[in-house]
């Protein structure tokens, strides 16, 4: 990184975002610059987070839109399978399901996978539209060389791929290496190619809500489409206040840059109720812009069969038993 005094950039209320974007292009050039911008956002209060993400939760729709919402739900997950026992039939038939999840429901966003796994699916998804997405760079721990990492993100590029999903590494991070966390998204990025690319801040381990609203700015500097906030494989994974605070760094960097970058929730989301109370903090926080499979994303497994349970209670009456649904 080349060294050059950083500018002083709004987070919010800024009026020219032009002027804004190159401010912010300057802090990434050095190191010291980066590391005083990003130390230099307003701190997160953790009080005042929680207690809005708990009275957003609280908040209710109408029935008339309950079965909107939950089909957009459906239509915003990242149908996944992260096992080391997954097999090409077990990613051809949860491939099946993200298509035609049942009692017309409109299909998932992505099915997400090892890349090993990527040619099954893209297979069975070939014209659908639904994307595939794939892990990498030494998921979920992301402790590997670049150079592997890098190698592990074009290969599922070149097996068709056009979603990756990478993990910071939060050993970097958490030292105050911020310069190496951004190069190595950056080289991630431009790896990717056309493919879009997530990058998972494992928010669990990132210890504060400061460190998840500088992960989130670091990552959107660096050319993120999206940032998640987890692998799904520790916990906590997803919270509402943890996604309050990725929201709302979305919202202001677009209003500094006037780039949007989407956001995905992952781990631990498993029900209807849950993944309403996540699209109505989207709207408030981040406003409708955001409301789409473009912008914001489920990471998730098991919410699919509670989501496709709720929808045909509202259709019928009444519950259907659990074989109603797939076992994943």
């Amino acid at each position: 990184m080349s060294v050059t005094a950083p500018a002083q950039v709004p987070v919010s209320g800024a009026s020219d975002s032009v002027d804004n974007a190159d401010a912010l292009r300057d802090v990434t050039r050095s190191e010291a610059a980066l590391r005083r911008f990003l130390h230099g956002l307003p701190g997160v209060d953790e009080v005042g987070a929680k207690t809005r993400a708990a009275r957003l939760g609280t908040r209710s729709i109408k029935a008339s839109s309950k079965v909107y919402a939950l089909d957009l739900a459906i239509r915003m997950i990242d149908l996944t399978t992260l096992e080391g026992s997954d097999t090409p039939g077990k990613v051809r038939a949860l491939c099946a399901k993200a298509l035609h999840p049942g009692d017309d429901a409109p299909p998932v966003a992505a099915v997400c996978v090892y890349g090993d796994r990527v040619p099954e699916a893209v297979d069975a998804l070939k014209g659908s539209g639904v994307h595939v997405a794939a892990v990498a760079t030494a998921f979920p721990s992301g402790r590997a060389p670049r150079e592997v990492k890098l190698a592990d993100t074009r290969a599922a590029v070149a097996a068709g791929a056009d979603e990756i999903d990478m993990v910071i590494d939060r050993g970097a991070f958490l030292s105050g290496r911020y310069g190496q966390v951004f190069e190595e998204i950056v080289a991630t990025k431009r790896a990717c190619g056309d493919a879009h690319l997530k990058v998972i801040l494992e928010t669990g381990e990132l210890v504060t809500y400061d460190n998840v609203r500088r992960a989130s700015w670091l990552a959107m500097l660096a050319g993120a489409d999206f940032i998640k906030t987890s692998t799904g494989k520790i916990s906590p994974a997803a919270t509402l206040p943890v996604t309050l605070v990725m929201l709302e760094a979305c919202r202001d960097f677009r209003v500094a840059t006037g780039r949007q970058v989407g956001m995905k929730p992952a781990g631990g989301i498993r029900t209807a109720k849950d993944a309403i109370k996540y699209l109505v903090m989207v709207n408030e926080i981040t406003g409708p812009d955001w409301l789409d499979p473009d912008w914001f994303r489920f990471g998730a497994s098991s919410l699919l069969n509670d989501v496709l349970l709720q929808r045909r209670k509202i259709a019928t009456g009444h519950y259907a038993g659990s074989d109603h649904v797939t076992l994943d």
